[in-house]
């Protein structure tokens, strides 16, 4: 681990300190470089990750959903996230075909720029991804239960 700012901090340092001085509830778990954490927006609450991949010098920030998309509402939710997704330039959406798990992922490679790896670059990526979630959540709440198709819930919230 090199140091950052100068001092002997680790990524998973500095991540770990901004949680706290943000004042999010977190806990860490044991004997990895993650802390986990819920979130409650507007339009509803998830349990969010964030990730330091200390060797790969990367940092992941992850929102994941505590509903999984039914199976056979699969195939629309994937065009509803791919929708989602096209013209995002930082984060994507994501889903494991297998379990239905729906997820918003922002993350950071600073290998070649340690030094520009600190609260505000973290504060960006972890709010940009919550605000994310929670703008698009309706419209995933409502392809995941049949409510809405994938075009007419893509409509709802980008007009």
């Amino acid at each position: 681990m090199s140091p950052l700012f100068g001092g002997n901090k680790s990524m998973f340092d500095t991540m770990q300190q901004f949680f706290k001085d943000d004042d999010w509830r977190f806990e860490r778990l044991e004997g990895k470089t993650i802390l986990k954490m819920g979130f409650k927006g507007e339009n509803g609450a998830w349990r969010c990750f964030a990730q330091i991949r200390e060797e790969q010098r990367q940092f992941l920030f992850y929102s994941i959903l505590d509903s999984n998309c039914p199976e056979g509402a699969r195939p629309n939710m994937a065009e509803f996230l791919t929708r989602a997704n096209y013209g995002l330039i930082t984060g994507n959406f994501e889903m494991d075909f297998s379990d239905g798990e729906v997820r918003f992922k922002t993350s950071l490679d600073v290998k070649e720029n340690e030094d520009k790896f600190g609260p505000g670059l973290i504060k960006r990526l972890v709010y940009l991804n919550v605000l994310m979630t929670d703008k698009y959540l309706p419209g995933i709440m409502g392809v995941m239960y049949g409510a809405l198709s994938p075009t007419e819930a893509i409509t709802k919230i980008e007009g």
